[in-house]
């Protein structure tokens, strides 16, 4: 069973038509990449899959056990969440809340959860340090492993790596692909870094209004919407 299938999806912002007609399925251990141009309706999508807003038509399913509720979700930074005066234990372990139900104080195997987490990025030894004294790439892998604390088994990342340098950027990616395969926690990032894209994830997702694309990289890299969205030869 897929963890999202989406099948003939209209989406809408502000009464204005950004996809229509879309449709994609993301199954255990896939890589998904949503890449496309500004206005193309990635951060609709994401509200969608996030249950933050309803679909205008079509039909967006989740599947083995994945719900809006148990994806963990990294977004993109603000100036102020950059600037927030907490510990990273405390950062990661916020990612277990959704998991504490009518409890008041976090379990001690949510505790071990967010240390594990920490562990696997290592950033263990960064556990009593403050969040906003941290460098970016820092940062991000303390909200990475705190989205890892909210998720059973899926992630969703909005452009990541923004404002980092090359080599942190790198690091980065190395990191999500680790967690991809080594750990089997389904990815689904949104990039501008078409290049990026292409040499991470095993699906890519091209939104347009209309002739949006869905398949699997090897697929996308021969496809005629790649070779114009890249520069490339554009055969008619």
């Amino acid at each position: 069973m897929s963890y999202i299938s989406c099948k003939n999806v209209y989406l809408r912002y502000e009464n204005t038509s950004v996809v229509e007609d879309l449709s994609f399925n993301v199954e255990a251990g896939d890589y998904l990449c949503i890449v496309g141009e500004n206005g193309s309706g990635k951060s609709t999508l994401i509200k969608s899959i996030l249950g933050l807003k309803e679909t205008a038509s079509g039909h967006l399913h989740f599947g083995d056990g994945v719900t809006s509720k148990n994806i963990g979700y990294l977004p993109q930074q603000t100036t102020a969440q950059k600037d927030f005066p907490a510990s990273v234990y405390e950062v990661v372990l916020s990612g277990c809340i959704g998991r504490k139900g009518g409890r008041i104080f976090f379990s001690k195997q949510q505790k071990k959860l967010a240390a594990e987490n920490m562990e696997k990025l290592d950033i263990l030894p960064l556990k009593n340090k403050c969040y906003r004294e941290l460098s970016g790439g820092q940062q991000q892998r303390v909200l990475l492993a705190r989205a890892l604390c909210a998720a059973d088994k899926m992630i969703l990342l909005d452009e990541p790596v923004t404002g980092l340098d090359p080599v942190v950027t790198a690091e980065f990616y190395a990191l999500l692909k680790k967690i991809n395969k080594q750990y089997g926690i389904t990815v689904i990032m949104v990039s501008h870094d078409l290049f990026a894209a292409v040499n991470n994830a095993t699906h890519i997702l091209h939104l347009k209004n209309k002739g949006s694309f869905f398949g699997e990289t090897a697929e996308y890299l021969e496809s005629d919407i790649y070779k114009y969205f890249s520069g490339g030869e554009h055969n008619d």
